[in-house]
């Protein structure tokens, strides 16, 4: 448009109003934000706990290793800088950091005995964590890849989200086996006691920490009925809860503009449609959050065609740092012009934010096509539309239901005498010809002229076509070359019709579009259309969603497929790499808990469960059985010197709480910026992070606590069958 601008004639000027590209340059530049936040924040805590430049700079420096490689795989596998692939890199970043510092926390702890030099201390830890590490990588590839496999949308979703984060995984683990272990010989240095108050506090605050710890895991190895009680308990809420929150398949997104819609009754002029539009303008002229709008007199948005009784409205609002606050939000917005334009007699008006996706759906809200699978016809058709729209209000999930089906539309019927034709001798063809070059219009040929080719076509023109009994005064002519007039063989009837026929799966159907009540789930809204759907219109006519509800509708039986089949592979990842049946058990029983947290992250911050939070639960996978792995390795090699079962699982708990308490918070405090995400794409930022914060938050403090106690339970277990053997 710049280009062509240069050569518009004088006065001419063009500006783009809406652009649905800012809203993609704007999320993104939000992700990139929370990047730099999160690489920050994770920094923190490392040097918090490890309180040494050396060792902290030791795990740094895996983060732009492993996130330059993993572009490097991005950029192999063909994906782009997106919202998507963004999230991978900012959960990479909380991640690639934990192999690294397992390695340095290990040769840190026994350097610190004096019994090693720094080499010795690295070669001895290497030989300790070399396998923990080697199981945490192959837990995360053998959950997340898997879900690549994953088709239709939600495996386009999953697969880049995916590849990211093992493609990190694998090249953090790489490090931690190879670099990070080199630079600890050559750094590290014997720990001395920090004089700083700050560090000084924090120590006393961990060594409380650890004594409850250690008590409590004690309590529970003595109780393992009470244990195992409580954490059914635990299981049972979590699964509970999961099963029946709110669901929806992708969470409300503020695009910085929203789409209105207005229908007047069958018939209505173009000027009459207009006149309508001048109320809505001065309401729009009235909110200070809008920028600009287009409204189009003529055009349906939702019928996807021409209407002299409709028009569309495009609202753009305010860049999103100029209306902060969720009372100027899109969808905040939306709700007080739809309480408005309520007042509006002469026309059904309501207003929708768009897809927090785009291409699925003209607009935002539930879609589904009303199908006359019974041939019952458009009257029919017609009722069942007004009886849903009638009695939606009885139903607290849905906020509007409506349809742009017109079944009653005034329209002219030409009646034209086919024997009468025949006995005047005129061809039919020339009949219907004569017809449609009035009526519209006819491609005859090309000319060039002046260099330009120009078309040729011909047509009756508006002007013509405003009276109708102009029609009869056209005439055709017959075999002998006489005109003969259609009012000789022609008449005009009055009738109601459709304006417009639309078919899916091959059945005459009528489009219904639901608006979900402000606090109430996508999920609840389809589930309750259903059941109004079954109540009001039995199995007179059948229905299909589609857009984004129907993607919903199917991503339910994929996501529990995906769940299952990510837990399967992890425990036979395991099961592999102990060579038993039983500790990898122990390793994957934090998933509960995992599970319980991100489903109160979902109360706490209001959100239901979307495919990000899936996502995020599907990452709570790895990372509850990477702190199982780090305690049960430890527990196995404590058992094989001989220790007893108890024993042997206190002090792997006792020995690796600090690491795990290291990574896991390093992690949430890491993700924790997208709790608090705004503006563009915080939607889907606040849904993921509400996920894995409050996931990994509660697994570190309840899994690690039931783990020993799992351990020991199942190596028992393991220990008695293999005597009866």
């Amino acid at each position: 448009m710049q280009e062509l601008s240069q050569n518009f004639p004088a006065g001419i000027q063009y500006n783009v109003t809406l652009d649905t590209t800012d809203v993609i340059h704007a999320s993104i530049d939000e992700v990139m934000v929370t990047f730099l936040e999160t690489t920050l924040l994770v920094v923190l805590v490392i040097f918090l706990f490890l309180q040494n430049w050396r060792a902290v700079v030791i795990p740094c420096i895996t983060i732009p290793v492993s996130l330059i490689g993993t572009l490097a795989v991005m950029s192999l596998f063909g994906f782009s800088i997106n919202t998507l692939t963004l999230f991978g890199l900012i959960l990479a970043v909380a991640i690639v950091v934990d192999d690294a510092i397992v390695v340095v926390e290990n040769s840190t702890r026994l350097l610190d005995t004096g019994r090693y030099t720094s080499r010795q201390a690295v070669t001895e830890a290497m030989g300790e964590i070399t396998g923990p590490i080697v199981g945490v990588v192959l837990v995360l590839l053998a959950v997340f890849i898997p879900t690549t496999l994953v088709s239709g949308i939600s495996g386009q979703l999953y697969k880049q989200f995916a590849l990211t984060i093992a493609a990190s995984t694998v090249l953090s683990g790489f490090n931690s086996l190879t670099l990070t272990p080199a630079l600890c010989a050559l750094m590290l240095q014997p720990t001395r006691p920090s004089k700083n108050p700050l560090y000084r506090g924090f120590n006393h605050l961990y060594d409380k920490t650890q004594g409850v710890y250690d008590q409590i895991v004690e309590y529970l190895l003595q109780r393992p009925v009470a244990s195992i009680v409580s954490y059914a308990v635990f299981t049972l809420i979590a699964v509970l809860l999961f099963v029946k929150w709110p669901s929806t398949f992708v969470p409300e997104e503020d695009d910085g503009y929203f789409l209105a819609v207005v229908q007047l009754p069958p018939a209505s002029s173009l000027e009459r449609t207009q006149a309508v539009g001048k109320q809505i303008n001065k309401i729009l002229d009235s909110y200070p959050e809008i920028k600009d709008y287009i409204g189009i007199s003529g055009f349906s948005v939702m019928g996807g065609g021409e209407q002299s009784n409709a028009a569309t409205y495009f609202i753009v609002l305010k860049n999103w740092n100029e209306r902060k606050g969720k009372e100027h939000t899109a969808e905040a917005v939306v709700q007080r012009f739809n309480m408005e334009v309520y007042g509006i007699q002469e026309a059904e008006i309501f207003a929708m934010v768009p897809p927090a996706i785009p291409g699925l759906g003209a607009t935002g809200g539930l879609q589904l096509q009303l199908e006359d699978r019974h041939n019952l016809g458009a009257t029919e058709m017609q009722r069942a539309v007004e009886t849903l729209m009638e009695h939606y209000r009885n139903y607290p999930a849905l906020a509007s239901v409506s349809s742009q089906y017109q079944a009653n539309v005034p329209q002219y019927f030409l009646n034209i005498d086919r024997d009468k034709v025949q006995l005047m001798g005129i061809p039919l063809n020339s009949v219907f010809t004569a017809l449609g070059y009035y009526m519209g219009e006819a491609y005859v040929n090309d000319y060039v002229q002046f260099g330009h080719i120009y078309q040729v076509k011909l047509g009756a023109g508006d002007r013509a076509q405003r009276v109708i009994d102009d029609v009869l005064k056209l005439s055709v002519p017959n075999a002998s070359g006489e005109m003969v007039p259609f009012s000789s063989f022609t008449r005009v009837e009055e009738q109601l019709g459709m304006d417009q026929i639309n078919r899916y799966n091959m059945y005459s159907t009528a489009a219904v579009t639901c608006n979900v009540a402000p606090g109430s789930s996508s999920g609840e809204g389809i589930r309750q259309m259903e059941s109004l759907i079954k109540e009001h219109l039995g199995d007179e006519f059948g229905y299909e969603w589609t857009s984004v509800a129907y993607q919903e509708t199917q991503a339910g039986t994929t996501t529990t497929v995906v769940f299952v089949m990510a837990l399967l592979v992890a425990f036979l990842v395991l099961a592999a790499q102990y060579e038993s049946w039983t500790s990898p058990v122990a390793a994957v029983m934090g998933l509960p808990v995992a599970l319980l947290g991100a489903m109160l992250g979902c109360y706490v911050m209001g959100t239901p469960v979307s495919i990000y939070t899936q996502i995020g639960i599907i990452l709570l996978v790895a990372l509850s059985a990477k702190n199982g792995i780090l305690i049960v390795e430890f527990a196995r090699d404590f058992r094989a010197q001989g220790n007893s079962i108890r024993d042997a699982a206190f002090q792997a708990g006792h020995i690796r709480l600090r690491p795990i308490l290291m990574t896991s918070l390093a992690f949430v405090f890491g993700v924790m910026p997208l709790l608090f995400a705004t503006g563009a794409g915080a939607g889907s930022r606040i849904a993921l992070g509400a996920a894995v914060v409050f996931g990994m938050a509660l697994n570190t403090l309840l899994a690690t606590v039931y783990i020993p106690n799992f351990y020991e339970l199942m190596q028992k277990l393991q220990e008695k069958f293999s005597k009866k053997q």
